[in-house]
């Protein structure tokens, strides 16, 4: 059993974030990185199955030089091999060319069964990256998972919805995104450790995923931010003291504020 399990760092949500004066993006050369939470439970997901019913796990992540660290951490939990997509023409990529680049890069492994995901990631939110990554390799989708079970040959996903539960069934190979319900991720071992330095990662730019195509065609991103202001500063309140016209006071003030 092949996997492939797409994992991307972000800054860490606990630190301090600030936007770029350039372009208005995250500064991320500022930042402290981590591998994305809820990608390390898609790892951790792959590594149960590989224990379970033995499979290799490829991990794949686009990234700057610093998302390496990302992929040797999920090397140190257990996964086998990694694919780092590292090209400076895809900074500040939208969700349709990031997932048109992973599914180029998911189409390097031979003979794969399954794909990992985590739903969304903590510096996007966009949640859309998996369901293109499918519609992209043509494979069947078990998104937002919180439990997933492979028997003979099929997959069954319980999803948690607003209004209650939903069980989804589907054939191998299929992609499947999980949620933070899905497990608790490993830690790493001191052997995990060292042995993740010794493991092999292929490093690969748009060239090498889209030889044939044009690249003053290729768009990264379609859109960009044009301005960002900081937040306003919380204002003081307003205390009323009641001198017996408190309560004339404070009505008189949700109806300047239009609140009643």
């Amino acid at each position: 059993m092949n996997i492939v399990v797409l994992v991307k760092q972000v800054p860490d949500t606990a630190a301090e974030r600030t936007l770029s004066e350039a372009d208005h993006t995250l500064d991320r050369e500022n930042a402290d990185l981590l591998l994305d939470e809820i990608n390390e439970r898609a790892a951790e997901e792959a590594l149960t199955l590989k224990e379970a019913v033995g499979a290799e796990v490829t991990v794949v992540s686009m990234g700057p030089d610093s998302a390496i660290d990302a992929i040797r951490k999920a090397l140190s939990m257990g996964a086998d091999r990694g694919i780092h997509i590292c090209d400076d023409r895809l900074q500040g990529a939208d969700v349709v060319t990031t997932a048109k680049v992973l599914a180029a890069a998911v189409r390097m492994v031979e003979d794969v069964d399954l794909v990992l995901a985590g739903n969304a990631t903590t510096d996007g939110q966009g949640s859309a990256v998996p369901a293109i990554v499918a519609d992209l390799l043509g494979l069947p989708q078990l998104t937002h998972a919180r439990e997933l079970t492979v028997d003979g040959g099929r997959l069954r996903a319980e999803r948690e919805t607003e209004n209650g539960e939903a069980s989804l069934d589907a054939p191998l190979p299929a992609l499947v995104s999980v949620t933070e319900k899905i497990n608790e991720p490993r830690y790493p071992s001191f052997k995990g450790i060292m042995a993740a330095k010794k493991k092999p990662v292929e490093t690969v730019d748009i060239d090498d995923l889209f030889p044939d195509a044009d690249d003053t065609g290729f768009l990264a991103t379609r859109t960009r931010v044009v301005e960002a202001v900081p937040r306003p500063a919380r204002a003081a309140g307003i205390r009323i003291t009641d001198d017996g016209s408190a309560g004339r006071q404070l009505v008189e003030h949700l109806v300047a504020q239009k609140l009643v």
